[in-house]
């Protein structure tokens, strides 16, 4: 396998996430790193239960530098913002690009599901998106991480043995083998070397 880039700069306009068992604690060791004024979206799936409401925007909102909200249909894509899938709706990126959210049925038993973000992201940003993998119990995300692997995008998952379940990235690994295997403590470093807008 191709060592994992030094840093990634300017390379991405958005970068995806998804996670499942064990993603809360992941994410809240990953998301802080984005750096302020970054000039990517980050776009984050995690499941959740789809009878309550998600406390991830608050819990965010107090430990991240960039602005974190749940994601709206039809709102625009806007640079340097994090947005989480609400739960019970799959959320897309369309051609603006802008977010949708769909009640289409779930996908690995999920909704929102991993795959249907990657695949979606994958068509508008192509080589210009990256794509992340972390724990979970179950293979959703492996297909969409494929996709955006054929797309020219670059796939990061988490260290299977790392993680809290490893179902996930293990298969994400297995459909997509030239991505970069790599524990939190790396991508989190890597998150930290996107390129940010300068001084206003």
């Amino acid at each position: 396998m191709m060592d994992a880039p030094a840093s990634l700069g300017s390379r991405f306009d958005a970068i995806v996430v998804g996670a499942s068992a064990g993603g809360t604690e992941a994410l809240s060791r990953l998301l802080p790193a984005l750096p302020a004024r970054m000039r990517a979206t980050v776009l984050v799936v995690l499941h959740l239960p789809r009878e309550r409401p998600s406390l991830l925007t608050s819990l965010f909102s107090e430990r991240c530098a960039v602005p974190v909200s749940e994601a709206q249909d039809k709102e625009n894509a806007a640079r340097g913002a994090l947005y989480f899938a609400p739960p019970d709706y799959h959320l897309l990126v369309e051609r603006g690009p802008s977010l949708a959210l769909s009640v289409d049925d779930a996908v690995c038993f999920s909704r929102p599901s991993i795959d249907v973000l990657f695949e979606s992201a994958a068509d508008i940003y192509g080589q210009r998106l990256l794509a992340i993998v972390l724990t979970g119990a179950n293979d959703d995300g492996s297909r969409g991480l494929q996709t955006v692997c054929n797309a020219g995008g670059t796939a990061i998952v988490q260290e299977p043995a790392e993680a809290v379940s490893s179902m996930m990235p293990a298969e994400a690994l297995r459909r997509c083998p030239q991505a970069f295997s790599l524990p939190l403590g790396r991508i989190a470093q890597l998150l930290s070397t996107l390129d940010v807008e300068g001084p206003t």
